[in-house]
């Protein structure tokens, strides 16, 4: 049984633990029972527990030491034998000498501590997850190229595992439809990109000379009309003026490079 100790207030929180008696305060119109009953001879894992008040703490004490608690509201005494996982974000040594989390309660749960260091300290791991999450998303047929896998490595990822699979998400979002061509860093979010502009720059360029010629062209008329569409407003007569192509020849052009297709030219067909 899994909770997360900073979603809920103390009061609900208190009740999704422990449970509650039928009548016990407004709105319990029935008996519940609480996580820690359903997880006897189980494990019950407390997310973030850090965010636990400290009268929450002293009840939560009682039930590391001997495994007995009461439903909000009733007097009888329930014994559970569940193991108990904790995990917080927190320093919790250093929220003891501040004073918010109890000394009693850290030693009682600190038996064993597993300590996952951010993602920026362990640079090794970005991209195996990186690929794990892009092949959990597009079932192993999506891939990026090296400047994406430099920048990405490159990030100091404050938001640590949480913040790259989203990133992941962003560029399967923003990525062609196209499965066969790689993800480029161009397409990564600026603060991302923003730490290896020369990378960004030359990506679509060192891509270009693992293609044979005819691929390469369609690839540079691809991003140079794009780019020519971008810089004209998405208004197609302008660029087709600029570029020397008939307004109707190189709308032609972009659907069969497939621009129109793309996210990141949405505002092209007007």
């Amino acid at each position: 049984m899994a909770i997360n100790c900073s979603a809920l207030p103390e009061n609900l929180l208190e009740s999704e633990l422990f449970g509650h008696e039928r009548g016990s305060f407004t709105g319990a119109s029935a008996q519940r029972i609480g996580r820690f009953e359903v997880a006897n001879d189980g494990t019950i894992f407390l997310d973030e527990i850090g965010e636990l008040s400290r009268q929450l703490q002293a009840k939560l004490l009682r039930v590391t030491q001997d495994g007995r608690f009461q439903r909000v509201g009733s007097n009888t005494e329930i014994q559970t034998n569940a193991r108990i996982l904790a995990a917080s974000n927190r320093n919790l040594e250093e929220e003891v000498k501040a004073g918010r989390f109890r000394e009693d309660l850290f030693y009682r749960l600190n038996v064993i501590e597993l300590n996952i260091p951010p993602l920026r300290e362990r640079r090794e791991d970005i991209l195996p997850l990186a690929h794990h999450f892009v092949s959990e998303l597009t079932h192993g047929r999506a891939r990026f190229s090296s400047s994406v896998a430099e920048c990405l490595e490159r990030y100091s990822w404050p938001g640590n595992v949480r913040q790259l699979r989203n990133v992941i998400d962003w560029l399967l979002i923003m990525a062609p439809g196209d499965t066969a061509e790689p993800v480029h860093a161009d397409m990564l979010p600026n603060e991302i990109t923003a730490i290896a502009p020369s990378v960004v720059k030359w990506d679509k360029a060192s891509e270009i000379m693992t293609l044979p010629l005819r691929d390469a062209r369609e690839v540079f008329e691809r991003e140079y009309l794009l780019a020519q569409v971008t810089r004209f407003g998405g208004n197609i007569s302008r660029t087709a003026s600029f570029v020397g192509m008939e307004r109707s020849a190189l709308h032609r052009k972009l659907k069969s490079l497939g621009v129109f297709g793309s996210e990141r030219a949405l505002k092209v067909g007007t």
